[in-house]
């Protein structure tokens, strides 16, 4: 399936009908995206699967790349794009533009950009609460930190999500490439890491399957 389904505003769509209404994926990748977010001030952080990859160094297959940032900055990320790309708000079942004319956007909004109506999709930016400026769990509105206690940079200088942070975030969905991802990156964690995970699930998600399997 191309394209970040199972997000909204088409989860139930197949494929053919998915690309007839929305258009195609021609998703960036981790070696795209640091020449693509060059010149933007704000931080921002790769989600999801790639950031699992990077920590494991274990390949696997990818509908798209996620990238986030913190809902306050959606708007400098707006005029960054500027004339050269257009972002489009997702979410409530709808897919609409997101300009001056249009700034709505929730802070667990989410961004598709592309560069015209014609033209493929290539980013997918699931927007990250902030509170005060500050990195906002939105499974757990507890978990309040600055980016850079939640982040890493890598080798390829793409910063990530910490895997801990995306493990537990992966929880809530429980799909086959979730506990995939869990199955490579548990056994690489330390012992603090794994607790957090299981704290984090069981506050956030009580009684969630995980829990058992994570001792």
């Amino acid at each position: 399936m191309n394209g970040p389904l199972p997000h909204e505003p088409a989860p139930q769509l197949d494929e053919r009908e998915f690309l007839r209404w929305y258009g195609a994926w021609e998703p960036l990748g981790p070696a795209e995206i640091v020449d693509f977010m060059a010149g933007f001030d704000r931080p921002w952080w790769v989600v999801g699967g790639w950031s699992i990859e990077a920590f494991t160094g274990v390949p696997r297959e990818h509908d798209d790349l996620d990238l986030s940032m913190l809902a306050c900055d959606a708007p400098a990320f707006r005029d960054f794009l500027g004339g050269r790309y257009t972002p489009w708000a997702v979410g409530a079942g709808a897919l609409r533009p997101y300009s001056r004319r249009h700034p709505d956007i929730g802070a667990d909004g989410q961004l598709w950009v592309r560069e015209h109506a014609g033209a493929p999709w290539i980013l997918d930016v699931p927007l990250t609460p902030d509170t005060d400026g500050r990195w906002t769990n939105k499974r757990w509105r507890e978990h309040v930190a600055p980016v850079e206690d939640v982040t890493w940079v890598a080798d390829d200088g793409v910063r990530y999500l910490l895997p801990e942070v995306t493990l537990m975030m992966k929880a809530r969905l429980d799909r086959d490439k979730d506990r995939a991802d869990l199955e490579v990156a548990w056994p690489l964690l330390g012992s603090a890491e794994r607790g957090w995970v299981r704290r984090a699930i069981a506050a956030a998600h009580p009684g969630h399957p995980w829990l058992d399997r994570l001792g």
